[in-house]
C-alpha cells in the first residue's frame, strides 16, 4: 500500500520531486526551442500543469517521458502560432535599431530558419536524441537509459541526425 503512494504522481510530494528533478531540463529544452527565457519558463509551467491535470493517467515511471511528449507538443503549437505572428509582422513596417548590415541580418535569419528546419526534418527518434545530447548535455549512456535503448542505437541516431543537419546547413552555404 505504501509503495503505491510513493509512485502516485498525484501525491504533492511526488509531484514536487518530479518538478525539482526535471524542471531545469525541460526549461533548457524550451529555451533552445524558443530562444526566449520567459517563453521557456511559461512553457515549463504549462507542461507541468498538463502533467498535474493528467496525474491519474500517468504512471510515475513514465512521468519524465510524458513531460517530454507534452513539451514537444507545446513547442510545435507555439511554433505554429509564431508562424502566424511572423506572417502578420511581415505586413507591418519594421524599424531597425541596431547597426548590423541588412545582409548580415538576412543571412543570420535564414541560417536560423534553416537550422530549425533541419532539426524539425529529422525523424522523431533522431531529433529527441539530438536535443537531449546537444541541448541538455546528456551523455549517450544517459540518453540510452531515458529512451530505453542501447548506447549503440543512440550513437547511430546521433550520427544520422548530425549528417542530416550538416546536409541541410551545407545547402544553405
Amino acid at each position: 500500500m505504501e509503495k503505491q503512494l510513493v509512485n502516485n504522481v498525484c501525491e504533492e510530494q511526488v509531484f514536487e520531486g518530479i518538478y525539482s528533478k526535471n524542471s531545469e531540463v525541460i526549461n533548457n529544452y524550451f529555451f533552445y526551442k524558443f530562444g526566449h527565457k520567459i517563453m521557456a519558463e511559461d512553457s515549463v509551467q504549462e507542461a507541468f500543469l498538463k502533467l498535474w491535470e493528467n496525474c491519474k493517467k500517468v504512471p510515475f515511471a513514465k512521468a519524465k517521458s510524458y513531460l517530454y511528449t507534452v513539451a514537444n507538443t507545446i513547442s510545435l503549437n507555439k511554433y505554429k502560432h509564431q508562424k502566424v505572428v511572423l506572417k502578420y509582422a511581415k505586413t507591418e513596417p519594421q524599424r531597425t535599431e541596431d547597426f548590423q548590415s541588412p545582409e548580415y541580418k538576412m543571412d543570420e535569419k535564414e541560417f536560423k530558419v534553416k537550422l530549425e528546419k533541419a532539426i524539425q526534418d529529422l525523424s522523431e527518434k533522431q531529433r529527441v536524441a539530438f536535443l537531449l545530447h546537444r541541448i541538455d548535455n546528456r551523455s549517450y549512456k544517459e540518453i540510452a537509459e531515458i529512451l530505453n535503448i542501447s548506447v549503440k542505437a543512440v550513437e547511430k541516431r546521433m550520427q544520422k541526425a548530425l549528417e542530416g543537419v550538416r546536409k541541410k546547413i551545407d545547402e544553405f552555404k
